[in-house]
């Protein structure tokens, strides 16, 4: 019998983390994929701050064909950032989604500069600018590169992740998005602290068409941005159609991604999220981002 909720068949879990990576991780990919097994989930997306995950991806469905595993590229510093050629590379070498900066961004580095501390901690500092990276100039025009980044991600069809940009930035860059013909936008854990998105403008992106993360590590211990049952009301406010599941997990204190889904999973059932709906915000909404 398995350890996890049987909703979880079937389901793509399209944000978490596992080693290789310079921060601390709970599972390696390898374990992480044997839980995704266990769970009778059909897949995973590797995300990774610092490097492309595509390659690792790859050798995974060469060993695990019947599973949807999927890797791409943060435009972080340490992968040349807001870079049209790293992008254009990892599109070639099947990258399913794009993601704006995160460490890298000037929201994040607001964020942590502010708590006085980093969220990751490394046993040598890392070689990281200390200006944070922004998609528009002064004067709030979008980058030259970043629409040459859209271009690319339109034209390849693939999925654009806003990261940790400010809601202003994110509001911007749908817009500019939607110029490119971008048609699978994904708003990164938008009730995070670290980079919120109110929930009104939620509301909004969702009414043109962008999918929002509904995700687990902001109601954790590390964060409490929000109860589960907070999260479950914004679900009803916005519309299961518009949102998807996801736990941003795989820090080594916490449990790993794919219990941490089955806890999340458990929760917004007892909060009155309609099963239903559970199984549109893991299954239909992941595939139908991805193309698979």
């Amino acid at each position: 019998m398995s350890l996890f909720h049987p909703l979880l068949k079937g389901a793509i879990e399209l944000h978490c983390h596992s080693y290789p990576s310079l921060f601390p991780r709970r599972q390696t990919d390898w374990e992480l994929i044997q839980d995704v097994k266990a769970a009778g989930m059909a897949g995973v997306v590797l995300k990774s701050h610092e490097s492309q995950t595509v390659d690792r991806a790859s050798l995974i469905r060469m060993k695990e064909p019947d599973l949807l595993v999927y890797g791409g590229l943060v435009c972080n510093h340490f992968t040349g950032g807001l870079s049209p050629a790293a992008v254009d590379a990892a599109i070639r070498l099947g990258a399913k989604v794009i993601w704006m900066p995160t460490l890298s961004s000037k929201e994040h580095q607001c964020h942590f500069g502010k708590k006085k501390t980093r969220f990751f901690n490394t046993e040598r500092p890392l070689l990281h600018p200390d200006e944070g990276l922004e998609i528009w100039d002064e004067n709030r025009r979008i980058l030259p590169n970043v629409h040459e980044i859209l271009a690319l991600i339109g034209e390849a069809d693939i999925v654009l992740a806003t990261g940790h940009l400010h809601a202003d930035e994110v509001m911007a860059l749908v817009a500019a998005a939607k110029q490119h013909k971008v048609e699978k936008i994904l708003v990164q854990h938008a009730d995070l602290g670290i980079a919120p998105v109110p929930l009104d403008l939620q509301m909004q992106l969702a009414r043109q068409g962008a999918i929002l993360e509904k995700c687990y590590l902001a109601c954790s211990s590390d964060f409490r941005d929000l109860s589960v049952a907070q999260m479950a009301d914004t679900i009803s406010q916005i519309g299961a159609d518009a949102c998807v599941l996801v736990t941003d997990y795989g820090q080594l204190h916490n449990i790993p991604p794919i219990a941490a889904l089955s806890e999340f999973v458990e929760q917004l059932l007892r909060c009155g999220i309609r099963q239903g709906d559970i199984e549109k915000m893991l299954v239909k909404n992941p595939r139908a981002l991805l193309g698979v």
